[in-house]
């Protein structure tokens, strides 16, 4: 068969998958409940509407674009954010027309979303959503996902007569299986991690199971360990293993190695049975009967506690629920990447309203949970050109296998959320932010009141965390009552969390004691340090984790770690 011929029927079979992706695609998404878009949606074209009704401002914002294009050839452009992979061919900035193509789509994309924002009579969460929906529409629409703009994808294309197309319709339409109608691209090829070899792998058992979790006592390592044990709360919205990856970049590994007697709980992944479980259960039948087993298991009465993300909003709740009952069970705690005030909550506030939520529990009452992969592409949409489009772009188009990268596997691991609790979570948190309003929110009947917290934290956000933003972190510092030591650290919500020594990217403190009024205030006065913030925190809490004793290895176990809860998926893999 000549070149151009093998080119010619690879073209007609890629066309052929990718139809018959598409098309079942539609299927599977016509019989799905409306997704976490759809509102969205709507603000951009009650935006669009009101800005058609005013002639005058559409011919303003004709004349802005007309201005940012022409700019474009008597200036030099400034460069589109940095950092997309799709942009990564040469040709890109060598080729002038396609570096036009490019600064001209970036400029165009800026003034849409400023246009919608700007539409008027809009609220100002409706005008945040127009804009959002109007971000994604441009990162759609970016030539870099385009194959005949694409100058990475042609030059693939001719090298290998198309069969990159043929082999990316291929793994489209298993996308579009495995999401189940949600398209999420592969990030991880199958089989490229295994679960307690390779991650989740730091040796301990399971000495405790309930309905809700599992308790993993890790076995320590060193001559003598901390009196204190720790326990770690990670979130439920997410697997556990983040804190506990590869060996080289495992949080729990190192914190076993600094003498710490590790426990955590790894969540039950929920499904129709769960549907009746509350956020309150998750302290109640959660975190207290697994303080009551590290207790039976080391005769230890006070912990230290650890919690991440959600993790870390339920022990802040636990806080508040233990000052209430006049108990004394958590000595020290650790609030990573944590809100607790939900006023100022970043991009995943678009998604919470009141007409979003009747929708997503509807949607969730069908099943008793909401699914996996409908989480993770929320998720990803906040950074849909690094979690989606260079992902999309790579695997049909490019056609290649995607890196085996430890954090990848773990974020295509999702997990699902109980429907009434993820409920609650987003009502009475995320809409009406009762957490901070004492007595609004009471769990097994007792009012929480984070103004009764003294028990000293250890306050850790990240500079560009999108799901947990830094400023909205910082509030916790003005709701307890105990000292606080907020750190901000370096990169993002996973990334500046999971940064082992020596550290990449720094972290900063303030000394100030109580610390600044504000978090720009905190931001002037902060201190930058370079390392890790893990040892930072290690500094904080060991003189407090008490005195050394001898090593308390597991005695009584169900099964080895991981333990089957974690290894549960939401999604075929």
């Amino acid at each position: 068969m000549q070149p151009h011929e093998e080119l010619a029927e690879n073209l007609g079979r890629a066309l052929r998958l990718g139809s018959e992706a598409l098309a079942r695609w539609r299927a599977l998404g016509a019989q799905a409940s409306p997704g976490a878009m759809d509102g969205l949606r709507e603000s951009f074209i009650e935006a669009l509407r009101r800005l058609s009704a005013e002639p005058g401002r559409l011919e303003e914002a004709g004349r802005e674009l007309e201005a940012r294009l022409l700019a474009l050839w008597r200036e030099p452009p400034a460069q589109p954010p940095r950092g997309d992979r799709r942009y990564r061919a040469p040709a890109w900035n060598d080729n002038p027309w396609l570096d036009l193509l490019r600064h001209t789509h970036h400029a165009g994309a800026e003034w849409l979303q400023q246009v919608v924002e700007r539409a008027p009579g809009l609220e100002p969460h409706t005008a945040r959503q127009a804009r959002f929906f109007a971000r994604q529409l441009t990162e759609a629409l970016a030539p870099a996902n385009h194959p005949l703009l694409n100058p990475e994808v042609l030059r693939t294309t001719l090298l290998t007569r198309g069969a990159n197309l043929v082999r990316g319709m291929e793994r489209l339409r298993e996308d579009v299986e495995r999401g189940g109608g949600q398209l999420v691209p592969r990030m991880v090829a199958p089989g490229a991690f295994q679960l307690g070899v390779d991650l989740a792998a730091t040796p301990g058992h399971v000495v405790h199971e309930a309905p809700l979790f599992q308790l993993i006592q890790y076995t320590p390592t060193t001559p003598s360990v901390y009196r204190r044990p720790l326990v770690i709360i990670p979130p439920w919205i997410n697997k556990y293993y983040v804190l506990d990856l590869r060996p080289e970049n495992s949080f729990v590994r190192w914190a076993v190695e600094r003498g710490y007697t590790v426990f955590l709980l790894s969540w039950v992944n929920p499904d129709e049975r769960c549907a009746e479980v509350d956020l309150e259960d998750y302290l109640l039948q959660g975190l207290v009967p697994a303080l009551d087993a590290v207790e039976r298991a080391t005769g230890e009465r006070e912990v230290l506690a650890l919690g991440y993300c959600s993790g870390g909003t339920l022990l802040a709740a636990a806080l508040a629920y233990q000052a209430a009952r006049g108990e004394q069970r958590i000595h020290r705690a650790t609030l990573l990447a944590t809100q607790v005030d939900f006023s100022e909550p970043g991009d995943l506030g678009l998604f919470v309203d009141a007409r979003q939520l009747e929708h997503l529990e509807a949607r969730m009452r069908q099943r008793g949970y909401l699914e996996g992969p409908a989480l993770m592409s929320t998720f990803n949409l906040l950074r849909a050109g690094d979690l989606f489009w260079s992902f999309a772009v790579d695997s049909w188009l490019l056609g290649r296998e995607p890196p085996p990268l430890d954090f990848l596997y773990w974020n295509s691991d999702p997990t699902r959320m109980a429907a009434r609790a993820h409920a609650t979570y987003l009502r009475s948190l995320y809409l009406r932010n009762q957490l901070v309003l004492p007595g609004a929110l009471s769990f097994g009947g007792v009012p929480l009141d984070l103004r009764r917290i003294h028990v000293p934290l250890y306050v850790l956000a990240a500079r560009e965390d999108h799901i947990a933003p830094a400023r909205s972190v910082y509030q916790v510092t003005r709701h307890v009552s105990g000292p606080v030591r907020f750190v901000l650290a370096g990169s993002g919500h996973v990334a500046g969390i999971i940064h082992p020594p020596p550290g990449r990217y720094g972290y900063q403190s303030h000394e100030e004691p109580g610390g600044p009024a504000s978090f720009d205030a905190w931001c002037e006065g902060a201190r930058a340090h370079p390392g890790s913030w893990w040892t930072d925190w290690d500094a904080w809490l060991a003189p407090h984790a008490g005195e050394p004793t001898a090593p308390r290895p597991p005695s009584a176990y169900l099964e080895p770690a991981p333990g089957r809860y974690v290894r549960v998926r939401a999604m075929p893999e």
